[in-house]
């Protein structure tokens, strides 16, 4: 399948279609096709100015549509913003919390702007509360919360008006590693409940736990599919080769040995089951040619490191 054919289900809550977007003569985002429906976690991942950002921006109405159409349950966002806005839940990367006010209180402000008063107010509270464990924190001044607390207020405050789309734009900056884990054990049984999950994110360990991977490069959708597919495209084994002198230990794996390597920045990178040779004969070959100059020689599996690097060429991280 094209990288930029989005596969698009009848009962997809967020579907893009050839999106471009572009700040002046700077093309961002590039004839760029998705879709993602209820009960999905879809992580779209890219490094810096990769485009990840623009699209989450276009998606969530905050700049314009310039090419292409985006779908919210079915809502032209170009044509309704304001109807779209209200099937969407968003989670931005800068905070969005009022510090000064407590849990409470910025739910309360939350659920009215979305037009929720009195009893249902009162009850979507509670349950968001309980649901995210705030209830016993409920009455705390926001400035005083931990940043993994702070985050599950912010998922607590998107969901009041029960979107069927929840998109989070680097919803793990700044946490530290157990509150990154808690946060994505949130999003789970959002999907559970057959929320539409959107997030945008740079770390491979945070991608690879969603059901679908939307790799982007240069403001171009280059993969989509779910992380093992991705990884098996590439082959499940990768053997990687640090060398002290690159150009030797390459020209003795591609003219000595005859086997396929990529070379990006310092690392030699071979498929091990596109090579035809067994893992310890493979081994066993490598270092006995490459020998001393051999700074280190590791097998592993396959990441999604591995799979942006053999559709680009490029390192993930420069």
């Amino acid at each position: 399948m094209n990288a930029n054919t989005a596969v698009i289900s009848p009962t997809s809550s967020c579907v893009v279609e050839n999106l471009s977007h572009s700040y002046g003569d700077k093309l961002a985002v590039e004839s760029v096709s998705l879709s993602v429906k209820g009960g999905e976690v879809v992580a779209v991942l890219g490094k810096n100015g990769s485009g990840k950002t623009t699209l989450f921006r276009v998606l969530s109405t905050l700049v314009p549509v310039q090419q292409g159409k985006v779908l919210i349950d079915g809502i032209n966002i170009a044509s309704d913003p304001m109807a779209a806005r209200r099937r969407l839940g968003i989670i931005f990367q800068s905070p969005s919390l009022d510090i000064k006010l407590t849990v409470l209180e910025n739910m309360r402000c939350q659920g009215m702007l979305y037009g929720l008063r009195g009893t249902e107010l009162n009850r979507r509270c509670d349950e968001l509360m309980d649901q995210f464990s705030l209830t016993d924190r409920q009455n705390e001044i926001c400035q005083t919360l931990s940043g993994g607390l702070k985050r599950r207020v912010e998922l607590a405050k998107g969901l009041l008006h029960q979107p069927s789309v929840m998109m989070l734009d680097e919803p793990s900056t700044g946490l530290d590693p157990s509150a990154r884990l808690a946060l994505w054990d949130s999003l789970e049984p959002l999907a559970s409940d057959g929320v539409a999950v959107m997030l945008t994110t740079h770390l491979m360990d945070e991608a690879a736990k969603a059901s679908r991977v939307v790799l982007m490069d240069d403001g171009r959708k280059i993969a989509d599919a779910a992380p093992a597919e991705l990884q098996r495209e590439v082959g499940d084994r990768v053997l990687t080769v640090v060398a002290n002198d690159m150009d030797a230990a390459e020209h003795i794996l591609r003219n000595d040995l005859g086997l396929p390597c990529q070379r990006v920045n310092k690392t030699l990178r071979i498929n091990i089951d596109a090579s035809g040779v067994e893992v310890s004969d493979l081994l066993s070959k490598v270092v006995r040619h490459i020998g001393e100059n051999a700074h280190s020689i590791t097998i592993g599996r396959a990441s999604l490191e591995d799979v942006f690097v053999a559709k680009t060429g490029k390192a993930f991280v420069e």
